[in-house]
């Protein structure tokens, strides 16, 4: 449950403590300046704004429209300046910088290589040169005194019918950079069990995979996620509150698709801030991440698309301690379950929660410890 300790972390607590980010897309998380600079050099003209601050606020407010498709549409300006290799190292060097600078120690940013040939690469130029971009910003980070960690989880279109090409690309770029598979795009009309070719291959290879789910869509597509296609994780998830019911006197019971998530520790990609942007969710105290949290879901905190939700993992922290009064102790937990849940070995995923993790809130907790003392001692003498 929430820790009762009365003290709150603040914002540059939230800041420099480690953080595990799970679900954020390489395209919707690019540089308002970097877009601009990349769209003069390819020659793109379709930007709404070619100021940065105003680009970027148009950005955020396309994207509040409450509606997924609309949401989506938002990606067409950014897509359309990744489709060099210049682009793409660029833009994958600056996300891992970003998320060091804000304290991420472990990334999985995930992006569709379909969507980046329209100048000519190859699916594996696309792969080989955004794990390029990403070593390059872990390299960058370090020489600013951060560390971070970045995996690539290589996206299908639902809509498409490239699942099993990008599932076998995933596949042979596993052991280079890659650590899972993902499909994403519009839920409605456009269900997982298109693709079970491809989930099927992955599942035979011992691969990992993550699903887009229960985000526009309800429990039919959590089920069929799970059920029919093996899903490790669940991409959002939020709908599997419609499986949860609250009585007038607090007391829960749950469906079976929810006790089966709670039970089996199926892990959710939570992203507040996108969540009320696509409708999913209708303010922060009302997103189900309040109630799952109590109930005990394996629950993690993400920024889905950092550029159009105008946020960092920072800020969805932030957003969540001001709205549920959660302290150090819940926000390691989520990231402890972050870090269980993410695609590399057992092995690293346990160095990184006893070397980094644990380790890095138990420092910032002492801080409360020697503030609080230094504030006793002062009362005492005086």
């Amino acid at each position: 449950m929430t820790s009762e300790t009365p003290n709150l972390p603040t914002p540059d607590q939230i800041r420099r403590s480690p953080k595990v980010l799970l679900h954020d897309h390489l395209d919707g998380g690019l540089r308002p300046g970097t877009i601009i600079e990349l769209a003069h050099k390819a020659g793109y003209e379709n930007l709404p704004e070619t100021d940065a601050d105003k680009l970027g606020v148009w950005f955020r407010e396309a994207a509040d429209s409450g509606s997924l498709p609309r949401y989506l549409e938002t990606f067409a300006h950014t897509c359309a300046v990744m489709q060099t290799k210049e682009a793409l190292f660029r833009v994958a060097s600056e996300c891992a910088q970003d998320l060091a600078e804000d304290g991420v120690v472990y990334a999985e940013i995930r992006y569709a290589p379909e969507q980046h040939l329209e100048a000519g690469l190859t699916l594996e130029e696309v792969v080989e040169t955004v794990n390029e971009g990403f070593r390059e910003g872990e390299r960058r980070a370090r020489s600013n005194g951060n560390r971070i960690r970045v995996g690539a989880l290589l996206t299908a279109m639902r809509h498409a019918a490239r699942a099993l090409e990008i599932a076998e690309l995933a596949n042979r770029y596993r052991d280079n950079g890659v650590v899972g598979f993902d499909i994403a795009g519009a839920e409605a009309g456009f269900p997982p069990t298109r693709h079970l070719d491809a989930f099927e291959y992955l599942k035979r290879e011992n691969n990992h995979f993550t699903i887009h789910a229960g985000e526009a869509f309800g429990l039919p597509s959590i089920w069929q996620a799970l059920q029919w296609c093996g899903a490790d994780r669940l991409g959002h998830g939020v709908k599997i509150i419609d499986d949860i019911e609250v009585a007038a006197d607090g007391s829960v019971t749950l469906g079976r698709l929810a006790s089966y998530v709670r039970d089996k520790r199926i892990p959710l990609e939570m992203c507040p801030t996108s969540n009320l942007q696509t409708g999913a969710a209708l303010s922060y105290a009302e997103h189900p991440i309040g109630l799952l949290r109590k109930l005990h879901f394996r629950l993690t905190v993400n920024t889905d698309n950092r550029l159009m939700s105008g946020t960092s993992m920072s800020r969805e922290f932030e957003h969540l301690v001001d709205t549920f009064g959660y302290s150090l102790d819940d926000m390691q937990w989520f990231t402890v379950n972050a870090m269980k849940s993410a695609f590399i070995p057992f092995d690293e995923r346990l160095a990184m929660i006893n070397d980094v993790i644990k380790p890095g809130y138990a420092e910032l907790k002492s801080e409360w410890l020697f503030r609080q003392t230094a504030s006793t001692s002062g009362s005492v003498s005086a």
